[in-house]
């Protein structure tokens, strides 16, 4: 463990300033085993009673303080905002990508690359999206009355954010909730907090006024069931498992709250016969193990047509095995570090929590494990092939690319998100066949489909029961257009008019002439 002298300790944010806690969590360096970074334990004290405000509600009370001036503030003002904001975090990119890739343990190019630039993204978007929504008008001259919607900002957000891709996903929630003119009291996962602290810094530089986004630090059950809970948060944007978001649902039924859940997937891959496999295998290995598997979008489920089955195979698992995995900070490696112990080794959690830290109760070598008891093949990866860490390294949180066959669809790793870097690939026979097996479990976030033929990528898309379906590509996104789940992967989708409407209310107004 590091000396305590050289943690960095975080304070949560509130009113635009920073409020120590009276409690703190421990948050590891996935790719060392080592506590590095202290975190606020918030809960119900610090969500409603800081001292500051003596026993009133701090982060939503500054919430509710900011609202009026900030929606006030016409979409061009608020739009000019968001651009500084992307700038300032555009400046200081590679800071905030080195300090992503030692909190999550992905790999510095992931951060660099990904994470980090689509934070700036999406103040971007949703700095431009804002300026171009328009509103329905209708007329009934004869007698002589004229119709037309307005939207208004809701008021104050509650956001929850997982720790899989920790900015991306925080800023995806904040750009629009504060484009549309609402205040936010955002609770970041408790084992990814530091670039969400960090970007708490900049708000004042960029001209967002104090208390129109609070940052509450700490576990979901408990400073995440103090938003969710509180009567003056009219709505909740939630990414992460499943089981909680029905918790969320439970607890906020009695409020009626407004609710934006994007939750787990199990999302396969149809690989038919006429497939471009000089395309295909190599996507098909990084939609499986980008990001150490660690996102909802990842592909776990490959359905391969009988006729190039075994070529499939012997390629894919070839071009896994060139995967490299070992510590974040090297630029040439492909795999970092999963996101906890807990995460790589434990079988269950300690009840349910509201709380984005954990998909799904089984962790990632328990189902490899289990795999293998079932009868199944492991081809290559976890307790096939040996992993060699430097000294550094040797406590980190790390696996190898796990290859799966001959595991029936009923397998619980066919059937659950495991949510780490394990694809199972199986054999099909016709097209009939490989839809109902692929739409044969209870999510429904994302699919991708390899043919040549035009019309049969047009045909499944259309049956796959998926939010989102690629036809040979993967991880192709236009934020214009609608993320989200079927079934149980979500409730509700995000993206420009998605977000713009769930970050709204929209009235009518009639006029007589």
């Amino acid at each position: 463990m590091s000396s305590s002298k050289t943690l960095l300790v975080l304070e949560n944010f509130i009113a635009g300033k920073f409020v120590p806690c009276s409690s703190y969590i421990d948050s590891y360096n996935p790719s060392t085993g080592d506590v590095y970074c202290r975190v606020p334990d918030s809960g119900k004290e610090e969500v409603s009673t800081i001292q500051m405000y003596k026993k009133v509600e701090a982060a939503v009370r500054a919430a509710k303080d900011a609202f009026p001036i900030w929606s006030s503030k016409s979409p061009l003002e608020r739009s000019q905002i968001l651009n500084k904001l992307a700038d300032l975090i555009e400046h200081d990119l590679e800071v905030f990508a080195q300090a992503e890739s030692k909190d999550q343990g992905k790999t510095i190019t992931f951060a660099r690359t990904v994470d980090i630039p689509r934070a700036v993204y999406n103040f971007r978007f949703f700095a431009s999206s804002i300026l171009h929504h328009t509103t329905e008008c209708t007329e009934m001259a004869a007698m002589g009355y004229l119709h037309y919607t307005s939207r208004t900002p809701v008021g104050i957000a509650g956001l929850i954010s997982p720790w899989n891709l920790p900015l991306y996903l925080l800023t995806w929630k904040i750009a629009p909730a504060i484009a549309c003119g609402n205040t936010v009291v955002a609770k970041p996962s408790e084992m990814t907090s530091v670039t969400a602290w960090m970007l708490c810094k900049l708000f004042e530089k960029a001209g967002i006024s104090h208390g129109v986004v609070n940052m509450v630090f700490g576990t979901g059950s408990k400073a995440g069931e103090a938003i969710v809970c509180h009567p003056d948060v009219p709505l909740i944007s939630f990414t992460g498992s499943t089981l909680t978001a029905q918790r969320i649902t439970e607890k906020s039924a009695p409020h009626c709250k407004k609710l934006s859940l994007e939750l787990g997937g199990k999302n396969p891959a149809l690989v038919f016969d006429d497939a471009d496999l000089n395309q295909c295998i190599p996507a098909t290995v990084r939609s499986s193990f980008a990001n150490q598997g660690e996102i909802c979008l990842c592909t776990s489920r490959i359905f391969v047509q009988k006729g190039i089955y075994n070529e499939f195979l012997k390629r894919f698992v070839e071009e896994t095995k060139k995967w490299k995995v070992g510590s974040p900070s090297d630029p040439t490696v492909d795999m970092g570090a999963l996101i906890s112990k807990e995460h790589l080794e434990k079988v269950t959690l300690h009840g349910v929590q509201l709380t984005s830290s954990f998909r799904g109760l089984q962790k990632v070598r328990n189902y490899v494990k289990k795999a293998q008891a079932e009868g199944a093949r492991i081809l290559c990866g976890e307790g096939v092939d040996s992993l060699a860490l430097s000294a550094g390294n040797q406590k980190g949180y790390f696996m190898l690319p796990t290859v799966i066959t001959e595991i029936k669809d009923e397998s619980c790793c066919m059937q659950e998100e495991i949510f780490g870097p394990v694809t199972c690939v199986v054999a099909f026979d016709t097209e009939e066949e490989a839809i109902e097996r692929a739409n044969g479990v209870k999510y429904g976030l994302a699919a991708t489909v390899w043919s040549s033929n035009v019309s049969r990528v047009h045909r499944v898309a259309q049956r796959l029961q998926s939010g989102l379906v690629w036809t040979n590509c993967w991880l192709v996104r236009d934020l214009n257009l609608p993320f989200g789940g079927m079934k149980a992967s979500g409730v509700g989708r995000e993206g420009a008019k998605d977000s713009y409407e769930f970050f709204t209310e929209i009235k009518t107004i009639t006029i007589k002439h």
